[in-house]
């Protein structure tokens, strides 16, 4: 038998959502209030420098397991237990239709012969989930199950990075399923509680935006584009003159020259518009729709003045800021103004951080 891993476990123990990406680690835990709503109880967030991960393959492993140390120990936070994620790239999900009312051990032989048929690699080289999704919509007494594989060193990769950090991984997600389950939340907050509501999801992170195009919980589209926040990082380099450390320290902090705003920030939030418009045009030229209903903005850069509007202008479709924090309660832990800021680049880190409460 192979060794089934924990892409799609459950822990109902405090849970740290820890997402790395090219440019960062962001971490958050939550908790329940009394009255159900989610609490905000730690979030935090440690700059990596470039080339610490490349592709979303880590590359310098001690540098990214110091940064999650510092993050962890930023935060405050006392819990061990952590999710982390893998990128999409890295792992294969197929689903699959199977009979209803098999035990858990006849479900691990059916999907470990069916994985053989979707998986380029020897399964003695992946690490093997599944997940029943629900009664299978086609066929009366089947249920539909998602296989999720990824090669096993890039599982331990992940597994090793939480170790050295003092960290027990409990819960290895995909990083677009995480940002999915954020975006959830957000997606019911639209009329009609978002049923049957058409919505592009945009992650701009440091050099890869990601779109998802999602409707009822399926994901219609995605796509990843080489566009993103270092892009300005180099604009004020090379405007001012700065270090790119310099630079990108100045970024986030505001601590710009007066005409930052005008020669810099408003022609890259135009032309980041402009990314998206021909991210969606290529969507409806591939596909056969021809509209969305909602932008959903996500990623360190999301936040940009201007940028919303900037996209709705250019594109004529609705947009937000995807916040995922929005309608939670705030701990006095966290430090609110600054997560407030900060709020849309935490996206796949709170989708992690809501495991805990997956049923």
């Amino acid at each position: 038998m192979i060794s089934l891993g924990s892409l799609f476990s459950r822990q109902p123990a405090p849970l740290l959502g820890l997402d790395i990406s090219s440019s960062s680690v962001k971490l958050v835990e939550l908790g329940r209030g009394p009255d159900g709503r989610y609490v905000i109880e730690r979030c935090a967030i440690e700059l990596l420098e470039r080339g610490c991960i490349s592709d979303g393959n880590i590359e310098k492993f001690d540098e990214v397991a110091e940064a999650m140390r510092r993050v962890v120990k930023k935060s405050g936070t006392r819990t061990r237990n952590v999710a982390m994620a893998l990128p999409a790239s890295a792992v294969i999900t197929k689903k699959i239709i199977l009979p209803g009312g098999l035990s858990e051990q006849e479900l691990e032989v059916q999907v470990e012969a069916e994985a053989n048929q979707y998986i380029p690699f020897s399964l003695d080289e992946v690490s093997l989930d599944f997940c029943v999704i629900g009664p299978s919509p086609s066929s009366a007494g089947d249920v539909e199950v998602l296989i999720a594989a990824s090669r096993k060193e890039k599982v331990q990769d992940r597994q090793g990075l939480a170790e050295a950090a003092g960290l027990k991984p409990v819960v290895l997600d995909v990083e677009s399923y995480a940002s999915r389950m954020a975006a959830g939340r957000l997606i019911e907050g639209l009329p009609q509680g978002g049923l049957d509501t058409m919505v592009a999801l945009f992650e701009v992170g440091a050099f890869t935006t990601s779109m998802q195009v999602i409707r009822n919980s399926d994901v219609l589209y995605d796509r990843d584009q080489a566009f993103g926040g270092a892009q300005l990082t180099q604009l004020i380099v090379r405007q001012y003159g700065f270090t790119p450390e310099e630079a990108e320290a100045k970024k986030r902090s505001g601590d710009l020259p007066e005409d930052y705003a005008a020669s810099v920030l408003k022609p890259f939030v135009d032309s980041l518009a402009q990314e998206i418009g021909r991210a969606l045009q290529f969507f409806f030229t591939s596909t056969p729709h021809n509209r969305v209903d909602h932008i959903l903005v996500a990623g360190g850069s999301a936040a940009l003045p201007g940028l919303v509007d900037a996209i709705t202008a250019h594109t004529s479709f609705s947009c937000s800021l995807a916040d995922p924090f929005d309608g939670m309660q705030v701990a006095d832990t966290v430090r609110e103004k600054k997560m407030r800021r900060e709020a849309p680049s935490y996206l796949t880190s709170c989708g992690l951080a809501l495991r805990r409460f997956a049923q």
